[in-house]
């Protein structure tokens, strides 16, 4: 897995084989695959082509299919490559760089938000489920490992609240992400 590039990172180029695919369809690809080979031009990263596709649409697994098809390859990564699982970030650590990177603008959105006393085992189910859907719905399955990872292990709000940086940072970084960032963070703020 830690050979594995984080594809929301890559920057995507077509293959001689893919470049064969788009003249003679010889491989049966579908549409919507088809389409995004055709739009892969060695320029465009993840968010850019996953802004493309039809809302709903799961840009990792079709850039998935075309590298395993060897149509594509990752020609560079849009930031620094993500942390391998044996030197994988406390998750601390994770919420402090990308609050850094936001200039704590994450930390200062939590300051609102009532105690964690007060929320309940309940609430803090409901917010570790909404954070990992919303980021499985708009990035992608298995996108986002070690992110999904430390929601799914923070049981408490606390660490719920450590993590959102990175949460938040991630879907800022896709177009649909970034235009429904405002909506799903007040529905999470409702729990967190």
């Amino acid at each position: 897995m830690s050979d594995t590039p984080d594809l929301t990172l890559a920057v995507f180029a077509k293959t001689p084989l893919g470049q064969q695919e788009i003249q003679s369809r010889s491989m049966g690809l579908a549409p919507l695959v088809r389409r995004i080979l055709v739009l892969i031009d060695g320029k465009r990263g993840f968010p850019d082509l996953a802004a493309l596709l039809p809302e709903g649409s799961d840009a990792g697994q079709i850039l998935q299919e075309l590298l395993a098809q060897g149509c594509v390859q990752v020609m560079s990564q849009l930031k620094a490559a993500p942390v391998s699982a044996s030197q994988e970030v406390p998750v601390a650590s994770t919420a402090q760089a990308a609050d850094a990177e936001e200039g704590s603008g994450a930390s200062s959105a939590l300051n609102g938000l009532p105690p964690v006393s007060s929320r309940s085992l309940k609430d803090n189910d409901m917010a570790r489920n909404f954070m990992i859907n919303s980021i499985n719905a708009i990035i992608g399955q298995n996108m986002r490992i070690s992110l999904i990872h430390d929601i799914f292990h923070s049981d408490t709000t606390e660490k719920l609240r450590e993590v959102y940086a990175a949460w938040e940072s991630s879907l800022a970084n896709t177009g649909m992400g970034a235009k429904r960032l405002p909506e799903l963070r007040d529905k999470l703020f409702k729990v967190l």
